[in-house]
């Protein structure tokens, strides 16, 4: 459904080029939830500016169901950008408007007929949660409910894809998995696809199917959820499943990556009956992610221990391992 390829952005400062994205790809299949994730200045702004044409990137290309938005015509563009929908970080409603005149904002820009946006505005405020809120103003609702206001307001155009900058960043804990649950239940109800821009790994966690991590303008790792998890050095294996720091003591240690049913069997009490030894868990992190369960664990061993045969059986038994 959404296909970004080689995606470039450069800008002119003074006499220096300063280049924004850097050969950007990725690939968001129908019906599913992909998140964008990286610190701040690592490109997702310029990315969000891009997808949604307000910038034009500098070369590469944006396709969304076959159809490449980065080649349209700037007398195009307002049409082509009502195939996406916009949740932002703050909601940005209007204050003088009440949530259903916020919602119906985008239909009266394309003159729908008045009917239609009463029916559409009323169904779109019940999908959301917000039945009853309709002539509310902004002042007079929460923050997840401004953040409700503006998802409705996004769908109204009717949009092949919602497009989410950074949605729950202004929220506290509990009103942020709603929104993400909320934005869940959008996607299998209404057979939306789904890209969300954050910096927050609980968004991925809790909601994505595949993530890409974006560093200095480039995808530096790209995959489905249980793929990235289970890779024993990469960078978001470990942002979903950290460890604390290690400080190296005497005795040797050793870092597993467990995934699947291996995750919830009986992995170190196998491994102390069959070398005869005494294991020390240093630490451990569980996930279930993509309804899969990863668990990444640092345990100690004594000095004696046979540290490469140990390494040796449990790759054998699909256990990713190394000496920490």
């Amino acid at each position: 459904m959404i296909t970004v390829s080689d995606l470039r952005k450069t800008y002119r400062q003074g006499t220096r080029t300063i280049t924004a994205l850097d050969g950007v790809s990725l690939t968001v299949p129908r019906g599913s939830i992909h998140g964008v994730i990286g610190h701040s200045g690592a490109g997702k702004s310029t990315l969000v500016r891009c997808l949604t044409l307000l910038d034009r990137p500098t070369s590469g290309s944006v396709t969304i169901d076959g159809r490449e938005l980065t080649a349209v015509k700037d007398s195009e563009i307002r049409t082509a950008r009502r195939r996406i929908g916009m949740v932002f970080q703050h909601a940005n409603l209007m204050d003088s408007r009440t949530a259903a005149q916020n919602v119906a904002h985008p239909l009266e820009l394309v003159k729908t007929p008045t009917a239609d946006i009463s029916s559409t505005v009323a169904r779109l405020l019940d999908l959301v949660g917000l039945t009853g809120f309709a002539d509310a103003y902004p002042s007079q609702l929460s923050g997840g409910q401004k953040q409700r206001v503006g998802i409705a307001r996004a769908l109204a155009s009717d949009p092949d894809v919602l497009l989410c900058d950074e949605p729950t960043s202004a929220l506290d804990p509990t009103t942020t998995d709603d929104i993400l649950d909320l934005i869940h239940n959008l996607t299998d109800t209404l057979g939306l696809t789904v890209l969300i821009i954050t910096h927050e790994m609980n968004v991925v966690k809790r909601i994505c199917d595949s993530v890409s991590l974006l560093e200095d303008g480039r995808v530096v790792e790209h995959g489905r959820l249980q793929d990235v998890a289970a890779r024993l050095d990469g960078k978001l294996s470990r942002a979903l499943l950290p460890l604390p720091a290690h400080s190296p003591g005497g005795l040797p240690a050793l870092e597993l990556l467990l995934a699947g049913d291996i995750a919830s069997g009986p992995v170190l009490s196998d491994l102390g009956r069959r070398f005869d030894l005494s294991i020390n868990v240093l630490a451990g992190s569980v996930e279930n992610l993509a309804d899969s369960r990863f668990g990444r664990l640092r345990i100690e061993v004594s000095e004696l221990a046979p540290v490469d045969e140990m390494l040796q059986y449990l790759q054998s038994q699909g256990v990713a391992a190394k000496v920490a």
